[in-house]
């Protein structure tokens, strides 16, 4: 009786660490798709991603190796490297002229192939002060343009793109209450030096409601709209989400440890 009994006890462990093994895979890849979830706000719909740069890595793309622009959310590689780190979402990067190229600031892999527009021009982008996201190993940040040329910090990757929607914690000035268009919006805030915050509209929102997003509710003290375009304008392969039809100029991916 006691035999049986042990066969049995070692069957059960047995049957739970076989339980075990095949859980803790999945349980790992849920927990890194885990930076994006849904969030209402004001009545409006967003997916929000908060991506820590300790454990997460923030890459900009234009060209492929080709030459040719990536264009497409979906074109971007599934993995960095040797694969130790795959794709977890990507979205817009900033504003770009009909041929895809960035319309202002843009540095890839530390180096430099568009210089930062300070001209006056209409659109969204030169709305002032627009501004410059940037990346360097595990630290982000966004600063305006001007105090970016100012300080020039050592980036790895950096974007500019414009209006800021949060200025030193401040909604930027330019935005009334309540008004403004309303168009369906793609932005990133910074939280502290290691934390980014990125936030796709899924309804139509103005800046400035975009912006009480950013500060009151993702607690970010600077943020920064990337570009608009539809809700499809995000692409997630762990979220079944694949992105937009439309071709992109400087586009985001953000992978993960496998």
């Amino acid at each position: 009786m006691k035999k049986a009994s042990r066969v049995v006890a070692e069957n059960f462990s047995k049957f739970v660490l076989a339980l075990l093994v095949f859980l803790v895979p999945e349980v790992s890849i849920r927990a890194e798709s885990a930076p994006c979830q849904p969030v209402t706000y004001e009545h409006s719909g967003y997916t929000v991603c908060e991506v820590d740069l300790r454990r997460q890595s923030i890459k900009l793309f234009w060209k492929k190796p080709d030459g040719h622009p990536y264009e497409y959310l979906s074109s971007l590689p599934r993995a960095l490297g040797s694969h130790s780190r795959r794709l977890l979402f990507a979205t817009n990067g900033g504003m770009y002229h009909p041929d895809n190229s960035p319309v202002g600031l843009y540095v890839e892999e530390g180096r430099e192939l568009v210089r930062a527009n300070t001209s006056a021009g209409p659109g969204n982008f030169h709305m002032r002060p627009n501004g410059v996201f940037f990346v360097t190993g595990e630290v982000a940040g966004i600063l305006e343009t001007r105090s970016f040329i100012k300080q020039k910090p050592q980036v790895d990757f950096a974007t500019q793109s414009g209006p800021m929607l949060v200025i030193d914690g401040e909604v930027n000035a330019r935005f009334v209450r309540y008004g403004g268009s309303k168009k369906y919006r793609v932005a990133v805030g910074s939280r502290d030096r290691n934390l980014v915050v990125f936030a796709v509209s899924e309804s139509e929102v103005s800046f400035d409601e975009f912006a009480r997003l950013f500060r009151d509710k993702l607690r970010c003290k600077n943020a920064l709209y990337l570009d608009g375009g539809s809700a499809t304008s995000f692409y997630s392969p762990v979220l079944g989400r694949y992105g937009t039809f439309l071709p992109l100029g400087p586009i985001i991916g953000v992978y993960g440890a496998d």
